[in-house]
């Protein structure tokens, strides 16, 4: 089993989307932990409406590129998730693995740590709640380090609807797993 981290972002429908990605999740993954949520403000379009952003913890069997396209990508498109040359469009879930294991990887499609680790808080800070002893392999820096340097920005946690995904996922773990 190989231990991942996911991004989970969304600002189309993000309370329901975000919790019926990570359900889809469910059935192909354990997920073992779910950050605190963030309400966000879409970077560089502030006409767009705020994403709610999370990171999880999971155990795969999936390699790494087959688990980008094979489940990643098909709960994106199961969910109305379309690509479009636009990077910056409004989505209904944007899932991104950003960690597998201690693997270094760069191919066209997957580059493995994620760089946006480094670059967004979003991602930086609810990975080092999950994990604040990692230091991301290649490099050897922190996470800490990273989260410390960071500006935190608009990020509201929203706790109320964390606990209420972390009981609702977990339970729903159980049922099915």
């Amino acid at each position: 089993m190989a231990r991942a981290f996911l991004s989970v972002g969304s600002n189309i429908r993000p309370i329901e989307n975000v919790r019926k990605a990570l359900e889809l999740l469910c059935s192909h993954v354990r997920i073992l932990r779910i950050s605190t949520v963030y309400l966000t403000p879409a970077e560089d379009r502030p006409e767009q409406p705020s994403y709610y952003n999370c990171v999880i913890e999971v155990e795969t069997q999936t390699p790494p590129v087959e688990f980008k396209y094979s489940v990643l990508r098909t709960i994106e498109e199961a969910m109305g998730r379309r690509r479009t040359e636009d990077k910056s469009a409004a989505r209904t879930i944007d899932l991104d693995l950003i960690l597998y294991d201690d693997l270094i990887m760069e191919t066209e499609t997957l580059i493995l740590p994620d760089p946006q680790i480094t670059r967004r808080s979003f991602v930086a800070l609810p990975l080092h709640e999950l994990s604040p002893e990692l230091r991301l392999p290649g490099s050897g820096v922190s996470i800490a380090e990273i989260a410390a340097s960071l500006p935190k920005g608009e990020m509201k946690p929203l706790k109320h609807y964390t606990e209420i995904l972390r009981k609702e996922i977990c339970h729903h773990e159980r049922r099915e797993g």
